[in-house]
């Protein structure tokens, strides 16, 4: 499997996503039911975009992808308290089966690149 060309991937996702958080907070914190909150989502959008930076730059470099799958347990978090808020908007639980798909699809490259490369998480 090649984790490597995986991780450079998921660096381009996360400058795309990273650039959307940035832009469209507005849009995104009205959907979720979670006005007021557009500096957090703005934050994780850095967040993101510096993430896919150090992808881009190290693909190999798996404590760089388990860094992705920190943030998405604060994405998840985030978006557990937007679902007791609005447990009925089916915005937040689509993103929070995004974020899912996204954590289980980052730790599986992270521990093919321990794998690979001997680097582990610690």
């Amino acid at each position: 499997m090649d984790y490597k060309g995986l991780s450079k991937g998921l660096g381009w996702f996360s400058l795309a996503l990273g650039a959307t958080e940035l832009l469209f907070a507005e849009r995104i914190t009205k959907a979720l039911e979670a006005d007021g909150h557009e500096g957090l989502v703005r934050g994780f959008g850095a967040r993101e975009v510096v993430a896919g930076l150090g992808l881009l730059d190290a693909p190999a470099h798996s404590v760089r992808v388990w860094n992705r799958v920190a943030g998405d347990a604060a994405d998840m978090a985030a978006l557990a308290a937007a679902a007791r808020k609005s447990p009925g908007n089916r915005a937040v639980w689509g993103a929070i089966a995004f974020v899912a798909g996204a954590a289980i699809l980052d730790a599986w490259v992270a521990i093919g690149l321990d794998r690979q490369t001997g680097e582990g998480a610690s």
